[in-house]
């Protein structure tokens, strides 16, 4: 059965909930916006790693970058807010099939970056079998999940970045009926990275793709008309799996010897469960 979602709207917030998060530079020689000539420009996108839920909501009200931090800096100095950040309610479900969702885009003074935070509010939310229930936020969360960038950003560069919000490694069961949030996130840059994209066919259920090479897997939900995109993979040679809702009845489907160059895009085109040619 295909998801439906319905959208929410933003709640004031109550607490924060900060995570650190390394990352690496992204060079862009798109020309419509002109970065200033003491600035770097920093954009920051959200998609989402597959998980069986009908719905998962974050609250996010931030993402914060740590400049000019030097040895013996405290964790809570340096922090500056960047600009443009879509603070709202986002249901990570319809960021799947290579949909990615713009949280920030700003410029921030070029110079050194150590860390990254992204702050969420209190209105998290799963729904499964129809019942919403609150995801609880441990105090330990709170703090950090910190990684160092340790980062020159150069002026006149755009450095994007891609969130992978891994739900299904994110959200645990506390064993009383209740859900907590513990945020796992594969932070992704356009650097040196291809992409793998396709259709799987029939549409009329979901289906699960999946890139592996060595330590590097990608996934994604294939979106209603079937399309998926699976971004920022590092050059190589991958094997894709595609498996079908189990009410589909379709088996498993694999592609071998799939190449993945850099800066490049693979297209599978379409990918036919059923066995036929069109």
């Amino acid at each position: 059965m295909k998801r439906s979602f319905k959208k929410w709207s933003l709640k004031p917030a109550i607490f924060l909930a900060v995570l650190g998060l390394g990352l690496t530079s992204c060079s862009d020689d798109d020309n419509d916006d002109v970065v200033g000539e003491e600035n770097a420009r920093v954009t920051v996108r959200l998609t989402d790693a597959p998980g069986d839920y009908e719905e998962v909501l974050v609250d996010v009200q931030d993402v914060m970058v740590q400049v000019e931090a030097e040895e013996g800096v405290t964790d809570e100095e340096g922090w500056l807010s960047l600009d443009g950040v879509e603070a709202n309610q986002y249901n990570l479900l319809e960021l799947t099939g290579g949909i990615t969702q713009e949280l920030a885009d700003s410029e921030i003074p070029a110079g050194f970056v150590s860390q990254i935070r992204l702050v969420l509010g209190p209105d998290n939310f799963v729904t499964i079998d129809g019942d919403k229930t609150p995801l609880a936020t441990p105090s330990a969360e709170q703090s950090g999940l910190k990684l160092n960038l340790n980062k020159e950003l150069e002026a006149g560069e755009h450095y994007e970045f891609l969130l992978d919000f891994d739900v299904e490694e994110s959200i645990v069961a506390t064993g009383a009926g209740g859900y907590i949030l513990k945020p796992v996130i594969r932070l992704s840059t356009y650097e040196d990275a291809g992409e793998v994209v396709g259709e799987v066919h029939p549409t009329e259920h979901s289906a699960l793709v999946k890139a592996t090479s060595g330590s590097h897997t990608i996934s994604a939900y294939t979106a209603d008309n079937g399309a998926f995109v699976l971004h920022a993979l590092p050059a190589g040679t991958y094997k894709v799996t595609v498996t079908p809702d189990e009410a589909s009845g379709y088996p498993t489907k694999t592609i071998s010897d799939v190449e993945v160059e850099a800066d490049g895009t693979t297209d599978l085109e379409t990918i036919f469960l059923d066995g036929s040619d069109e």
